[in-house]
């Protein structure tokens, strides 16, 4: 189990469920952030350092496969292009992302102070769109109305749980390694 002095640890069989999803041991997990309405993690927040001593400035992490994957078809699309140009022609829209970045800042500064990424956010911000599963994460993760871009993204993705439950993708998977 990971945790950090403010937090309780994460529980194993959410590690177990968030290592199905990523085909990976998750690195860095302070709390599951958000889960999926079928129950399971979907976003995590970590720490800004990696056990491995790595700075990560992603502090939420999105890990279901079929969110990201949704995330990533918004991106093909095109959006993260349209996103950041608006950003150069709204003036409200720059700086309510640039209110977002801050917090972002705010938030992981709450896991602890890395030199190396000190300022940097992600996903872009403050002045562009770089990925938007880190802004989906955060809005996921903090609620509507911090990251406007994030809300956005998330309002103009399926219900990704509906067709297949991040559930039954788990038993999937479970079924493939035995």
């Amino acid at each position: 189990m990971t945790s950090t002095p403010d937090h309780a640890p994460v529980a194993q069989e959410d590690l177990d469920a968030v290592e199905r999803q990523l085909g990976r041991i998750p690195r860095g997990v302070v709390e599951v952030s958000h889960r999926c309405p079928c129950g399971q993690p979907d976003v995590l927040r970590t720490l800004p350092r990696l056990p491995d001593g790595t700075p990560f400035p992603t502090s939420f992490y999105a890990t279901c496969p079929r969110l990201t994957g949704a995330i990533s078809t918004l991106e093909a699309r095109g959006v993260m292009r349209e996103m950041t140009e608006r950003l150069g022609e709204d003036d409200d829209l720059a700086a309510r992302y640039t209110a977002a970045h801050v917090d972002y800042l705010a938030r992981r500064s709450e896991l602890g102070h890395v030199d190396e990424i000190e300022g940097i956010s992600a996903g872009g911000m403050p002045t562009r769109v770089k990925c938007l599963h880190v802004l989906v994460a955060h809005s996921l993760s903090v609620g509507p109305g911090i990251n406007p871009l994030g809300d956005e993204a998330l309002d103009l993705l399926p219900d990704w749980w509906l067709t297949h439950p991040c559930t039954e993708l788990a038993d999937e998977a479970e079924g493939t390694q035995q």
